[in-house]
């Protein structure tokens, strides 16, 4: 196993284990373990997600304010307490919408 440079260990497993599948020489089998793991793949998204609000939630708890959270996960302090309340990264809002989910108010022309 080739380790990345800025990757832990946990990562490296994870990214030799992605190279296993691709390694399946059956074409088949292969596809199928790709299908599986991508059929899969949401719930340990969430899992992870958790885990990691979790983590910067006892960070909080231990007296570390959130410009040394955000240091020392290399974000900003913003968004590591957006972490600590569960907020994923990747909000989509509608063409119209405000943050909440309302309808924004429409521009005068």
């Amino acid at each position: 196993m080739t380790d990345e440079p800025d990757q832990s260990k946990e990562v490296n497993r994870l990214v030799e284990a992605i190279r296993d599948i691709e390694a399946i020489e059956d074409d088949v089998e292969c596809a199928k373990a790709v299908a599986e793991t991508l059929d899969e793949w949401p719930q340990y998204q969430k899992w992870l997600r958790e885990v990691r609000q979790k983590r910067v939630q006892s960070l909080r708890a231990q007296g570390k304010t959130w410009p040394e959270i955000g240091e020392l996960l290399g974000v900003s302090p913003q968004r590591a307490q957006a972490i600590a309340v569960g907020l994923s990264g990747s909000v989509r809002r509608k063409r119209g919408e405000d943050v909440d989910g309302r309808r924004a108010p429409q521009e005068e022309q």
